[in-house]
């Protein structure tokens, strides 16, 4: 087997991105990324990320190639939907009740834990502005999040989100109920509908 021409065919496919554990669940000896990174094909991210010189650094894939149970949530899935046009000062992310997030923290992640039944409740994916997929709550879902944790929220950047989602394209008042039921902030919900409908 020829590693070096299945490595390169792996970056390829991951479009410039390489993680160590890759390695091992295509059987490519270390050694031959070590070789890409002496010869300069590759550089080094971070631990166990590596990519191409001329491959931007998408941080939000690559956190969640490294946290596969992370949906991003509240302010970053908002931005990813724009429904709100600022930048989120850090990541926002979802996790089931259980998971150790303490890494997260620690690297300035907001982290929200859920049970584990509403969890995957409007999970969808998305593309980040490097093009690559990665899994975020549905508008939905968002609007549920932001309202249910809207004491530790801006109320303008909730306001707005709220406004933008109600007379944007796409919105689905009945899912958006049926989540508010199961999530449990029905009566919020019909508050802020009331206020701006």
């Amino acid at each position: 087997m020829d590693y070096q021409k299945e490595l390169k065919k792996l970056i390829d496919k991951n479009s410039g991105i390489i993680m160590s554990k890759d390695l091992k669940e295509y059987n490519i000896p270390r050694q031959y990324l070590s070789r890409f990174l002496k010869e300069d094909k590759l550089e080094k991210v971070e631990r166990g990320v590596y990519t191409t010189p001329e491959t931007f650094n998408d941080e939000m894939y690559i956190l969640q190639q490294k946290n596969k149970r992370i949906i991003f949530s509240h302010e970053t899935s908002l931005f990813l939907h724009d429904l709100i046009d600022r930048d989120p000062f850090k990541y926002t992310v979802t996790v089931p009740y259980g998971y150790n997030a303490s890494h997260l923290k620690e690297r300035g992640v907001e982290v929200h834990t859920v049970k584990k039944e509403f969890y995957s409740i409007g999970v969808i994916e998305k593309e980040t502005n490097f093009g690559r997929t990665i899994k975020v709550y549905n508008k939905e879902r968002t609007i549920c999040d932001i309202l249910k944790n809207r004491n530790n929220m801006d109320s303008s950047l909730l306001n707005t989100a709220i406004k933008n989602y109600l007379t944007g394209k796409g919105k689905n008042i009945p899912k958006l109920l049926d989540y508010s039921k199961k999530l449990r902030i029905k009566t919020i919900l019909r508050r802020y509908l009331e206020m701006f409908l």
